[in-house]
């Protein structure tokens, strides 16, 4: 983003087309850091009428309501920062109907976490094009577990923008309940599904949220400058506690009210029996890929299957556009366009169009397979195109995945020109993150969409489309690891920074990966100090590979206990995968060490499980099956020794090679940290302060 930002105070408010001449749709950002890497919230948009009220509960959007029907409104989800990370939302402001006056953009904690527990927390809003606008930060969240971050509204035919920096201290809960959302009580119901689930009470303990239901009303901070919402009733309901998808058997799983209960069409994972006679006999293919043979030609057949696919599944065209700042609307996507440029016409990969009142949106689309990576002179010239004709955007698509601060190409934007065109990326490791995130669990409107998005998915999977997604560590990766055997390698040297970035964008993919398969968030934790640079903390982890030979990563992921560490040891060719798991608050230690090992009985039998202690040096340690006939190996001989936790982690070879083939290094991470999931962590509990719900496939992306 370029330009001013206007920083806001709270009460404050700003006339968004004094600001910008394109903001019919605008992206609104909520960010904060976490001192931990762990720290998180849910954004919730709220559609109000005159009366300060939603019409109806489908005008509450949040986690298990994501998109509007009508593309107005629709939660992006998170994205990494250089500090923590950012919930996007798109807004479709010509969309919006006509009797809603206000949007109120929140946010809330679970569990009992509030904001005071969080850095940098703020509000950005950014035009159609990318421009940010303006900028809140609130400053004074405290003990408060919602806030209010800011508010869209109407005057006569603009749309303003306010500041206002409210505190709930009833959550979420509260929040909706006082904006008129019917909130179903099922908290009480979910902690007595709880009690009944194990015979085991220690097992179970800690899984009622501290609080729950207890507050007798919405004691909130109030600000002046701010409109307090309506109904101020008392608030008795709260949501059902979030709750991880692996649930303990005999749970009931309940939906928290507002149900927008749109029949959603999802595919199984397993594949029905076939009628083949024999593998040799291949599945007809919508998009067949077997016969692909140059790079242009991957290209050519690449865009065209994406954008007719997205010609023809709203769900999913929508999913990606509002991303970059399109208005909901009708959609038709074009390839091989000739464009006329100087002497010789260009012809864009294809192009994006959506119409919507008369007004239409368009984008050039640019699009690299395989390892071919950008021209600056070719992007260069599709800018100055769409400039001149009063185009929108022009999008890379690419395996290539991009990092805050740093960009894939470089191009120069003529800042006189009134008419601003935005540049924006993709990587097909996204375009495939999205298809699957519908298909397998947020549902699409009918069985066609499905199994249409079925065979986009199988076409980028294929190795031969060449949409396979980041599959090289670079040139540099070979010299790099060459210096770090023979202690060659010193600070500062520009090829150590190089595989550092690559990393970033390695561990960026494999989220996509397996929050694609969990259907969870799935991000990289970053771990900065407030205000740090990308660049800044690049240096300082590039540093760190010359001094100690090792990269490191960790992953969040919802309903885990943990952070997953997965670190690369290029001195000794290992990989660590590794997550600690916290000590209970109640019990007795032998208790917890023979319920752990009971928890792992599936778990591979190297698992290495060490014991935390508190400050004195390193606990017992040993493999799983050392460990399973004698768990009390794992208790400190001291008895008096405090155990904080458990730290179980698993090892394995290092690919070598550079690119993506069984034997590199990028296969072996993916493979790596999808073994440690799906056969250590599924079997661990979380932690009952980070429970959360699955995500609904009926009802959860309808909008009723």
């Amino acid at each position: 983003m370029g330009g001013f930002v206007q920083q806001m105070v709270k009460g404050a408010n700003a006339t968004l087309t004094d600001l910008s001449d394109d903001v019919g749709s605008v992206i609104v950002s909520l960010g904060w850091a976490s001192p931990t890497g762990e720290g998180d919230a849910d954004v919730s948009v709220l559609l109000l009428d005159s009366s300060g009220k939603v019409r109806s509960d489908g005008d509450f959007y949040f986690y298990n309501h994501p998109v509007a029907a009508d593309g107005s409104v629709q939660l992006l989800g998170k994205t990494p920062t250089a500090n923590g990370s950012e919930d996007r939302i798109s807004f479709d402001l010509s969309a919006v109907p006509g009797e809603v006056e206000r949007i109120v953009v929140a946010a809330s904690r679970y569990e009992g976490s509030s904001f005071g527990e969080l850095d940098d927390v703020r509000i950005t809003l950014a035009d159609a094009a990318g421009e940010g606008l303006l900028r809140f930060a609130v400053d004074d969240a405290d003990s408060v577990t919602a806030v209010i971050f800011g508010e869209l509204y109407r005057r006569g035919e603009a749309w303003k923008f306010r500041a206002v920096g409210q505190g709930y201290a009833t959550g979420l809960a509260g929040l909706a309940t006082d904006f008129g959302v019917d909130i179903e009580d099922d908290a009480a119901a979910e902690a007595q599904a709880d009690m009944e689930a194990g015979a085991d009470a220690e097992a179970e303990a800690g899984t009622v949220p501290a609080g729950s239901g207890t507050q007798a009303g919405p004691e909130r901070q109030t600000d002046a400058a701010a409109p307090v919402p309506a109904g101020q009733g008392l608030m008795n309901a709260v949501p059902a506690p979030r709750r991880p998808d692996s649930q303990a058997e005999g749970v009931k799983k309940r939906a928290a009210r507002p149900r927008t209960a749109k029949k959603k069409v999802t595919l199984p994972a397993t594949v029905k029996n076939t009628l083949a006679e024999n593998d040799s006999w291949k599945t007809a293919r919508l998009f067949p890929v077997s016969v692909l043979k140059s790079d242009r030609d991957r290209e050519m057949r690449a865009t065209s299957v994406l954008l007719s696919v997205m010609a023809q599944v709203p769900e999913f065209s929508r999913r990606l556009t509002a991303a970059f700042g399109a208005p909901a609307g009708r959609l038709e996507t074009f390839t091989e366009v000739s464009l006329p440029h100087g002497d010789s016409p260009r012809r864009p990969d294809g192009v994006i169009r959506v119409e919507r009142a008369g007004k239409l949106w368009t984008a050039l689309v640019e699009t690299k397979t395989n390892g071919n990576v950008l021209k600056a002179e070719q992007v260069q010239a599709y800018m100055d195109i769409a400039a001149r004709r009063g185009y929108e955007a022009v999008i890379t698509l690419t395996n290539d995945v991009a990092l805050e601060g740093s960009p894939l190409v470089d191009v120069k934007i003529d800042r006189r020109r009134k008419h601003k065109v935005a540049l924006w990326h993709l990587s097909w490791a996204e375009v495939a993150h999205q298809a699957q995130m519908l298909i397998r669990h947020e549902g699409v409107g009918n069985a066609a969409h499905a199994w249409l998005l079925q065979e986009l998915l199988h076409y980028l999977q294929h190795e031969n489309s060449g949409c396979q997604g980041f599959q090289n560590m670079g040139p540099s990766w070979v010299p790099v690891r060459n210096g770090i055997d023979d202690e060659t390698l010193c600070q500062g040297d520009a090829r150590a920074l190089e595989v550092v970035e690559n990393w970033e964008r390695l561990i960026r993919q494999v989220c996509l990966r397996l929050g694609g398969e969990l259907g969870q968030k799935v991000l990289p934790v970053q771990r900065a100090r407030r205000g740090t640079d990308p660049k800044e903390r690049r240096d300082r982890l590039a540093d760190q590979l010359c001094l100690e030979g090792r990269l490191q990563a960790e992953l969040r992921i919802d309903g885990t206990p943990g952070v997953l560490i997965v670190s690369a040891d290029l001195r000794t060719g290992k990989l660590r995968t590794a997550i600690d798991v916290p000590a209970p608050e109640q019990g007795y230690p032998l208790s917890w060490t023979k319920r752990l090992v009971r928890r792992l009985e599936q778990a591979p039998a190297d698992l290495h499980v060490e014991t935390l202690v508190d400050g004195a040096g390193p606990g017992p340690r040993g493999t799983l099956e050392r460990l399973r006939p004698e768990p009390a190996d794992l208790l400190p001989k001291d008895s008096a020794t405090r155990i904080t936790g458990f730290r179980l982690s698993l090892i394995k070879g290092m690919g070598s090679g550079r690119g993506n083939a069984e034997t590199g290094f990028i296969r072996s991470v993916d493979d790596a940290v999808h073994r440690f999931y799906t056969t250590v962590v599924v079997h661990l509990d979380a932690p009952a302060g980070r429970r959360r719900p699955a995500k609904q496939n009926a009802a959860a992306s309808a909008s009723g």
